[in-house]
């Protein structure tokens, strides 16, 4: 059993945000509350998000258990929240959402395999299905999780 306390570089693609709309990374504060972070609006270009989840040890069906003040939901179901407009911090923002960014399928083989100074990356599109910014669960788009 993998016990071991480690941080884990992740990285978050988004692609074809919309442009205009801001996103930002949501953090939770120690006692109770939350921050955004690492604030950006889409201008016709990709937008990355970098942060690092803590690894503890294995979860019963073998899969790494991930925490951190980024890390949300129960330990099999994790995830990211990328907040959208208005949740993101711009006031005038026409949205207000989140994009629930699923974790749980980093796997030990991926996280053992990864190269020094390298993170793990997934892509999302950022644009739902009306045009808008994706809001709710998004899902990696293929491959898949990966080395960047």
């Amino acid at each position: 059993m993998r016990a071991d306390r480690f941080e884990l570089p992740l990285r978050i693609v988004v692609e074809d945000p919309v442009p205009g709309v801001a996103m930002a990374l949501q953090r939770d504060l120690p006692g109770n509350g939350s921050e955004v972070v690492g604030y950006a609006e889409g201008a016709g270009r990709d937008l990355t998000f970098d942060l690092e989840v803590a690894v503890e040890g294995t979860l019963p069906d073998g899969r790494p258990r991930l925490l951190g003040p980024f890390v949300k939901g129960p330990p099999r179901e994790r995830f990211v929240y990328l907040c959208v407009g208005h949740y993101a911090g711009q006031a005038e923002a026409d949205w207000a959402g989140r994009m629930k960014v699923p974790i749980g399928e980093i796997t030990w083989p991926l996280i053992e395999g990864l190269p020094a100074g390298a993170r793990i990356e997934g892509h999302i599109s950022g644009r739902g299905r009306n045009g808008g910014p994706a809001l709710a669960t998004v899902a990696i788009l293929p491959p898949g999780w990966r080395y960047a």
